[in-house]
Order: structure tokens, then sequence, then C-alpha cells
């Protein structure tokens, strides 16, 4: 009996991830087609020297172009560090990173899909908060020797190389097939950067859906399941445990983001869910990018900075919403029972494949010079996170495969 109740378990875990991911998948499109014509028609000329102080504008900068930058957690640390060192302040470096990392278009769909309209909200608004609070904290503790030793490391590592190419014109990008090539190109970079992030995330996601319990739940976030009022340390402990949570997942926020429709579809607070979803920049993986760009000591900061302004933000959000009547009553994300109806996701998702498919003809069909090294630098990240994340998405396969098989036997 318990061996038949595992197939079973194990059937509905793989459909469960499967189901999530065709939810998610137009939402997916949508959102790096969009980031991709952005990043490619708008133009960042000048872009450091503007943000080479701690100012409003600056700052006001670095988030605008974070907004408009791609979702991965570790193109964002990548942009930052080059920013970082060509002269752009701290502050708008780091602004520059949580809104790449926070306020982007395609993070906003894919919580709407999973979550609802107040945690979209909660998503930007939030990512304006992480911004404002790393900016205050930072001038209360002004690390300036500890920056400017990390300037010092990066342009001894990598020297003051600095490429200055001619940018073509958005309009006339607009007009000329090799500017939708590179729109092509640029899609096709962006599902390279987060497909196994995104293929690990939706499995674990179909994996505890399936086989943890609500009482785990729970046990791990005080007052879990027990009504829409919890006490304030019930709701400080799980902001205090999203973050932890987070860190052991280590999974990128656009792979996070059923896992969240999961905490929340068992009682966790909204404030949890926030701080959990804002979690991507303090998992192991990126500490340890950052330590090896800036040193350890700088990546501890930039932790503590980041942990410190996620706990604020996601208090502030939880009790700024609940006064305003803006709290979400009651769990509504997650996969639908009926995973594959034939309904608008259906419809949607046979638009949106068919957009890829006329941008994959554009992508193969001709690579852009400029783009064929960039291609090949990031098919050639050997980082052991990119090994590890690489093989787990193979293992993720394998075990989606056999759920199929298991599904359909149990059935």
């Amino acid at each position: 009996m318990a061996e038949t109740h595992f197939w079973h378990l194990y059937g509905e875990a793989a459909l469960t991830s499967l189901g999530y991911f065709w939810q998610a998948l137009w939402a997916f499109v949508l959102g790096y087609v969009i980031s991709s014509l952005i990043q490619v028609f708008v133009t960042r000329d000048r872009m450091q020297k503007a943000m080479g102080k701690a100012g409003r504008g600056s700052v006001a900068l670095g988030t605008f172009f974070g907004f408009i930058s791609s979702s991965c957690s570790f193109a964002a640390l990548a942009t930052t560090k080059s920013l970082f060192k060509k002269g752009a302040g701290f502050v708008p470096a780091m602004a520059f990173l949580l809104a790449s990392t926070n306020l982007v278009i395609e993070l906003g769909i894919i919580i709407a899909v999973f979550l609802g309209w107040q945690f979209v909200v909660g998503e930007y608004v939030g990512g304006v908060l992480l911004i404002l609070f790393s900016w205050l904290i930072y001038k209360f503790t002004r690390p300036k020797q500890m920056i400017r030793k990390a300037r010092r490391r990066l342009r001894e590592q990598e020297g003051e190389a600095d490429s200055n190419q001619a940018q073509t014109d958005w309009q006339d990008k607009l007009k000329s097939l090799a500017g939708w090539q590179q729109v092509a190109h640029r899609y096709f970079m962006e599902w390279g950067m987060v497909w196994k992030d995104v293929t690990v995330g939706f499995t674990i996601a179909g994996i505890i859906a399936a086989f943890v319990p609500s009482a785990f739940f729970q046990t791990l976030f005080i007052g879990a399941g027990q009504g829409n009022n919890p006490s304030f340390l019930a709701v400080l402990e799980n902001v205090l445990i999203g973050p932890i949570a987070a860190f052991f997942t280590f999974i990128g926020s656009m792979g996070n983001i059923p896992l969240a429709a999961i905490l929340y579809g068992n009682g966790v607070s909204f404030a949890g869910v926030m701080a959990f979803i804002f979690s991507d920049l303090v998992v192991f993986p990126v500490i340890r990018v950052n330590a090896k760009y800036y040193g350890w000591k700088m990546a501890l900061y930039i932790l503590g900075l980041l942990f410190a302004s996620l706990v604020a933000a996601s208090l502030v959000l939880h009790y700024g919403f609940a006064l305003i009547g803006f709290l979400p009553q009651g769990a509504t994300g997650g996969a639908p029972e009926n995973r594959f109806a034939i309904d608008y996701t259906f419809f949607l998702n046979l638009a949106f494949l068919a957009i890829t498919g006329i941008l994959a003809g554009l992508h193969f069909g001709s690579l852009p010079p400029s783009d064929s090294h960039a291609a090949h630098k990031q098919g050639g990240d050997q980082s052991p996170v990119e090994i590890i994340l690489f093989w787990l998405a193979m293992a993720a396969y394998v075990w989606l495969a056999g759920g199929l098989v298991a599904a359909y036997l149990s059935s």
C-alpha cells in the first residue's frame, strides 16, 4: 500500500511541476520578449558617468537601468560589477542590482500568474523600498575605505580595458533585420541564463507540493495556516525564516516563484512570502560571486545590507498593506487542478510558442558577430555553481520523465 502511495505521489509531483511550467510558459515568453526589445532598442550611453555619485538622480538612473535589464541574478551581478569598476557609485550600483532582480517586467508577470495582484504590487513597491533602505543603511555605516579597496581590487584583477563601440540609433535598429536578429539573440540568451534555475525550481516546487505535508510549514513558520491576523512576532519570524528557506534552495528569482506560491498556499504570512521572494541576492552562490569580485569582507557587508533591507521592506509592506486593506486574504497561488485544460492559458501558450518559433528563425538564421562572442562567453561559463545547476537540471528531467511513467501506471 505504501509503495502504491509513493508512486501516486511521484506522478503527482511530476504533473504538478509540469503544470506549473505550462501555466507560466506564456508569461515567461512575454516577459523575455519585452525584456529583449528594451535591451536592444533602449540605448545606455554615458551610463557609468551618470551613476558616479549616490545622489537622487544617479540612484534613479541605476534603478531605471536595472528595470530594463535581465532578471537573472548572476547576469545582474556581472553588470553591477562592471558599473562599479568603471566608476558608478556604490549606492547607484546596488540600486541597479536590486532593480534588475526585483523590478523587471517578466518577474511581475510570473508573480501575477502564481500569486495575484497584491504580490505584484508588493514586488514593485518592495523593490523600491529595498533600494531606499539600502541607501539609508549605507548612509549610517559609510564603508568608504572598504569600497575603495573593493574598487581597486576589481581594477587590479581585470584592468582598465573599456569597450567603446558605437551604438546604432534605436530607430535604425527598429527598421533593420539585424536589429530584430539582436532581439532574437537576446531572447535566447535570456532563456540560456535561466533555464537551469527554472527547471530545478519548478521540479522542487512539484516535489514539495506532493510530498511535504502542511504540518511541516506550520512548524517551520510560526502562525502558518492559523488565520489572516498573525502576531507581530509570528510575522517577524516568517520574515527571518523566509530568507533561510531561500538560502537552502539557492534557485533564482524566476524559479522561486512557484515555491513562494506553495508557501503562501500553506498559510505563510504575506511578509514571509515577500521576504522569500526578495532573498535571491542573499543565497550562497551569490555571496560567493560577490566575494570573488570584491573580497569576503565586502561580500559580507553587502549580505548584511541586503538582508537588513529585505527584512525592513517585508515588514513595511505587510503592515502598510494591512493598513490600507490590500493584504491578501487566503491563498490564491499555485497550479490549477485541471492543469492542461483547453482554456485561455492553452491559447496564450500556442500564440507565444509561435512567437518563439519566429524568433528562433531569426536567431539561428543569422547570429550577429558581436552577439556571437557573447553567446560563446555565456555558453562557456563553467563556474561550479553553473555546473551543479546543470547536473541538477539533468537529474530533474530524469525525475520528471519517471514521474510521467508513474502517473500513467498509477492512473
